[in-house]
């Protein structure tokens, strides 16, 4: 019986250590999947983490950034946060515009005017206006955007130059736009009654992301044109004259 069951069956003992040794290669081939897996994803991890760290000097110049209600000059940050020089401010400032780049941050690091400044991302706009203070602060009527358009192209300008392009009376949304630092007086003209020309200001190119006035979209072509239609006749009456000289 036992010698039957034995010749039918096979060896009982070893095909269980067939089964197991065969499950052993099994499981310990999965194993060493499990773990070549595992060990690429802490490598992902790590360097994902190492590739948005900050370095102290990398926090504390973004704190600075982050608090400053105007653009920083780079020597300025190198003071506040304490670093080498300006050159190594600015190769902070562009591993920090990585980090954003690569977590999908809010913020980016501008140069504007004089100076570095944080930005938060043009798309978010619409649900940062949501916020009553910064909605009110930073939204121009259509009135003052217009005169803030012709002082910045056409500057330094007067208000009766303002009101020749615009039709209307200026004064108005002129003192609107010194009250809110947009525009300030730059100098005197030399026209009867000396009146004051106007400019903008250095808040004006922070608020619209600028470095300088040349960024200006259409800089060249806008400011260079006549004023009036009287000032276009005459510029057209004196080609000729030009030319024949």
């Amino acid at each position: 019986m036992l010698t039957k069951q034995t010749t039918q069956f096979g060896n009982p003992s070893g095909t269980c250590q067939v089964a197991l040794s065969r499950l052993g290669k099994v499981e310990s081939g999965w194993k060493w999947r499990f773990r070549i897996r595992r060990a690429a994803e802490l490598i992902a991890n790590t360097s994902q983490e190492s590739a948005t760290t900050r370095s102290p000097k990398m926090a504390r110049l973004e704190a600075a950034l982050f608090v400053a209600e105007r653009a920083l000059s780079l020597r300025k940050l190198t003071q506040v946060a304490t670093l080498a020089d300006v050159k190594e401010a600015a190769s902070l400032i562009e591993q920090l515009n990585a980090n954003y780049d690569a977590d999908g941050s809010a913020f980016r690091i501008e140069r504007v005017a004089v100076g570095y400044k944080m930005f938060t991302l043009p798309r978010l706009s619409k649900w940062l206006d949501r916020i009553h203070d910064r909605q009110s602060y930073m939204k121009l009527s259509p009135p003052a955007m217009e005169t803030l358009s012709i002082i910045a192209y056409r500057q330094p300008c007067t208000r009766a130059d303002v009101e020749s392009i615009r039709g209307v009376q200026a004064s108005e949304m002129i003192k609107q736009l010194m009250e809110k630092s947009l525009v300030r007086i730059v100098g005197e003209d030399d026209s009867l009654g000396r009146p004051y020309l106007y400019g903008t200001t250095k808040l004006f190119l922070e608020t619209f992301g600028l470095t300088n006035l040349n960024q200006l979209p259409m800089a060249d072509q806008l400011s260079k044109q006549p004023e009036t239609e009287q000032d276009a006749d005459l510029t057209e009456d004196e080609q000729p004259d030009q030319q024949a000289a």
